[in-house]
């Protein structure tokens, strides 16, 4: 198995600016294309766990405004083959002193890159 061969990595790392781009933007079917059209995809953020691509739909429909704008700090992509790659992301959404932790699972579809899981986190004070 071949580890970070960069077109894979490039590939990859163009889906996640995408969807980063998106994210920014409040562009829900751009965010939706980009997610596994499964009701296995699942998404873990601050204060809610979706199970299933409706509900990650349903969560981004009912959040004003849409994600916090925020500043990546940090993107580390590792490929494993050339259909999976885990993305992994460290931001700090303006206004804020907390660093905030973001981890995706993509899997290359016949229609292209997905997410399949994702995780977002704000660093707390624990241990």
């Amino acid at each position: 198995m071949t580890i970070d061969d960069p077109l894979v990595v490039a590939e990859v790392r163009a889906a996640f600016d995408a969807y980063e781009a998106a994210l920014m933007a409040n562009d829900l079917d751009a965010m939706d294309a980009l997610f596994w059209d499964s009701a296995s995809t699942v998404r873990f953020g601050p204060g809610q766990n979706s199970f299933g691509i409706d509900a990650i739909r349903e969560f981004r429909k009912a959040r004003p405004g849409g994600s916090p704008q925020r500043t990546l700090l940090r993107v580390e992509i590792t490929t494993f083959g050339p259909d999976f790659a885990i993305a992994n992301a460290e931001f700090r959404r303006e206004g804020a002193d907390a660093t905030g932790r973001q981890s995706q699972t993509w899997v290359r579809r016949p229609e292209g890159w997905r997410v399949v899981a994702a995780h977002v986190s704000l660093l707390g004070s624990g241990h």
